[in-house]
């Protein structure tokens, strides 16, 4: 009946106001969607690209709260806000005491380092690029046993860690990591100071995977990446404990979480 529906005010001419999606409004979402064509998309105060065809994708960061508003333009003007409630998540929250507090707190100098890198990443993620790979289906960029999980946080003697915005993959160095989706490649670094070697591969309309701890990147910054291509190793560069890859996933600045667009990781 909602399909003979739609069809209906199709034929009369009218604007259909639909918000299309299969994913789950929930904190760390990405929500791929679509709309008419021509339809303007408003999201946290940023006007959304919207691909020729209406597809377009948003993020709801780690925290985000219990009502997302998406605002929908028609070409005549006249504007719709579609409210969508949040689900909220439950994460892993670790509390650790007697610490020595040097180890809490950062040097000056490894602060004013990590902010000048901040702001690389930080830039590469702001790009807002045409490309529509965001609407395809992505794999692991690794298989192997999973240590370390998006959402979850330390506290140190009562003070809050940041929270970990990933997820963790363990495998010995020199593993190959490949791509998960098709896109361009917008940030090489050999070695950050939290994350090592930094690889960052942009799926278009500003949803980016980023890559850390690795030994080796097989990219360079501008290249066209294929889903499953071999982009980097695993390795344990920067403040790692141990070998193992770090998939993160942004939409601009929202950190959302990779395994929602992933099956469940695959059995070796």
């Amino acid at each position: 009946m909602q399909k003979f529906i739609g069809v209906l005010i199709l034929m009369c001419g009218l604007p259909v106001w639909g918000i299309t999606t299969t994913d789950e409004w929930q904190q760390g979402a990405i929500i791929r969607a679509q709309v008419e064509p021509g339809v303007k998309v408003e999201f946290l105060g940023r006007e959304v690209r919207v691909a020729p065809n209406g597809k377009f994708v948003i993020g709801l960061g780690r925290d985000f709260g219990t009502k997302a508003e998406v605002t929908t333009t028609a070409a005549d003007g006249t504007r719709k806000v579609h409210e969508f409630a949040v689900k909220q998540r439950e994460y892993n929250i670790q509390r650790v005491t007697g610490v020595p507090q040097k180890t809490v707190t950062p040097d000056p100098e490894q602060v004013e380092r990590s902010r000048r890198e901040a702001a690389l990443t930080n830039a590469a993620r702001k790009q807002d690029l045409a490309l529509t790979y965001f609407a395809d289906s992505f794999i692991w960029p690794l298989v192997g046993r999973i240590t370390g999980v998006y959402g979850s946080q330390r506290f140190y003697n009562g003070k809050p860690n940041s929270p970990h915005y990933g997820v963790d993959v363990a495998a010995p160095v020199g593993t190959p990591v490949v791509a998960p989706a098709a896109g361009v490649v917008t940030l090489v670094h050999p070695d950050m100071f939290f994350s090592g070697g930094t690889l960052i591969i942009d799926h278009g309309h500003g949803l980016s995977s980023t890559f850390i701890h690795l030994s080796k990147i097989l990219v360079a910054e501008g290249d066209d990446i294929k889903q499953g291509q071999e982009i980097a190793l695993v390795g344990a560069t920067g403040r790692a404990t141990g070998p193992h890859l770090d998939w993160r996933m942004n939409w601009f600045d929202q950190r959302v979480d990779p395994t929602l667009l992933v099956e469940p990781m695959p059995r070796k």
